[in-house]
């Protein structure tokens, strides 16, 4: 397929389609005749002797000062440049790839008065792949992200950095190498680029592509540890899911009776005494079925925002321009805050199932080895899925009900929402290794169980691990073990899907 900017309607998968190169992306007829008249609204406006913000005033504070047509051009570079105080380290080249893709997409509608020019020249460092390098402190996420999208177009000035592959290069170098110059920027234009959400949308984006994996893994981990318990099945029952029809619960509750279909192990013990299993075990539906549900509102909002128009003011016709707040980073934020919650249960009940393993219940051996005393067996990596639990817990603060005026007072209430995006997805990172070790005790536990054999896709999962990761029969260095896993997990080597 081929993506119409400005004209087709982004979701999850394109907008990831477009930044991997899968899906080709363009400008059509139709958006290149919104982007011009668009602009052709912005010349006359900054031509008037009637103040409109953001084309022939000052900005902020400054909204009441006007700026004649031969001072624009300097307005607008030096906003860039005084907005670009940015810190800390650069955020990942795919999420500046990300800002750059959403960007296009906004200022593509025609409501925004930038020219085509400037667009083309945005795409045309997509198609080199030389994607502006923004550090990933700075944002208050109100006026828009306004510090990282200020370094995301300080190239089109030659000033800033470039990556180029896995290198940082001086922008001017590069747009040189590419036989590209710097450009100048006019009315309005400066304001349309560093306006806007893109910046918390993008980390939102990059989130929500990783959760949705690590949502089937959850299911994938809680049923390979339940084989391993030898605990029941009746808690994933249709009937009882029926009755209290969230569609997060009702969706796991499925997929778990899928990863036991067929199992021998689950087979064997259906006669057995135990009346019930702990919370961690009985209750994966309601728990990982609520992280699904905060999952499916954070897509919901964001698929929102990448077909919305996040700058300012907007241009609605030749004699008016709308200063509103369309760059207000709240309605993410909040949602990114709940997603935050959400991903950091997935661990905590992960992190409680690796605890169980560990009790030498139901026929497992105490710390999952046989030869315990002089042998500490999987003890000890509960005490790092403790450790990541709780520094999740402790990323779980929500910055969106936090706020701290700027700009003498003008920006009086702020979203913090760069911040929501920024520990959003450092908590699935820590995800992805809580994972990584229930996966690696679960698969010990399996071990314990044979002859007995599981569903096809555990058995899957279970001889990948073993792949790379060998039984534990007697003490050894686990750390390699455990950094295989992880790297199982990141690269999304389990298989999670199920039918």
């Amino acid at each position: 397929m081929t993506f119409r900017y400005g004209v087709d309607r982004l979701n999850l998968d394109i907008v990831n389609g477009i930044a991997d190169g899968s899906i080709k992306a363009e400008l059509c007829q139709e958006a290149l005749d919104k982007i011009n008249k668009s602009r052709q609204r912005v010349d006359k406006m900054a031509a008037s002797d009637k103040a409109v913000y953001g084309i022939n005033t000052g900005f902020g504070p400054l909204c009441d000062t006007q700026v004649s047509p031969e001072e624009t051009k300097l307005l607008q570079k030096n906003l860039l440049i005084t907005h670009a105080v940015g810190v800390g380290n650069p955020i990942a080249k795919s999420i500046s790839k990300l800002m750059l893709i959403t960007k296009v997409h906004a200022l593509s509608q025609g409501f925004s008065g930038i020219r085509l020019a400037v667009v083309e020249r945005m795409l045309k460092f997509i198609e080199l792949d030389i994607i502006p390098v923004v550090p990933e402190q700075g944002s208050v996420g109100a006026s828009g992200d306004l510090a990282p999208l200020s370094h995301l177009f300080l190239p089109l000035l030659g000033e800033g950095e470039f990556w180029v592959g896995e290198e940082i290069q001086p922008a001017a170098k590069v747009l040189a190498d590419n036989n590209l110059e710097a450009m100048d920027l006019d009315s309005k234009e400066g304001l349309a680029l560093i306006n806007g959400t893109q910046f918390i949308l993008s980390h939102a984006i990059t989130g929500l592509t990783k959760m949705r994996y690590l949502l089937d893994l959850a299911d994938v981990a809680g049923a390979m540890s339940i084989e391993g318990m030898q605990g029941s099945e009746q808690p994933f029952r249709e009937e009882l899911h029926a009755i209290r029809a969230f569609e997060g619960n009702i969706a796991v509750a499925k997929r778990m009776r899928l990863l036991f279909k067929d199992s021998q192990n689950m087979a064997d013990h259906e006669e057995c005494d135990r009346v019930q299993d702990p919370y961690s075990l009985r209750c994966i539906p309601q728990v990982h079925g609520a992280s699904r549900n905060a999952y499916n509102h954070l897509k919901e909002l964001a698929e929102t925002e990448m077909n919305s128009v996040t700058d300012n003011p907007i241009v609605i016709s030749e004699e008016e321009a709308i200063s509103g707040g369309s760059f207000h980073g709240q309605p993410l934020a909040m949602v990114l805050d709940y997603a935050s919650i959400a991903a950091a249960e997935l661990g905590n009940i992960s992190d409680r199932r690796c605890y169980l393993l560990l009790e030498g219940l139901h026929g497992l051996p105490r710390l999952l080895t046989t030869s315990g005393g002089l042998n500490s067996g999987m003890m000890i990596p509960q005490y790092t899925t403790a450790a990541l639990v709780t520094e999740n817990k402790s990323l779980c603060f929500p910055p969106s009900a936090d706020s701290v005026p700027t700009s003498m007072g003008q920006e009086d209430h702020v979203s913090m929402g760069s911040i929501s995006g920024r520990k959003f997805n450092q908590i699935l990172g820590n995800l992805e290794k809580i994972f990584a070790i229930e996966l690696m005790y679960a698969a010990q536990a399996v071990d314990f169980r044979r002859p007995n054999t599981c569903s096809e896709i555990i058995e899957q999962n279970h001889a990948l691990i073993r792949t790379k990761v060998a039984k534990l029969e007697e003490d050894r260095l686990l750390k390699p073990d455990i950094d295989a896993m992880v790297e199982f997990v990141k690269s999304q080597a389990f298989t999670v899907t199920v039918n």
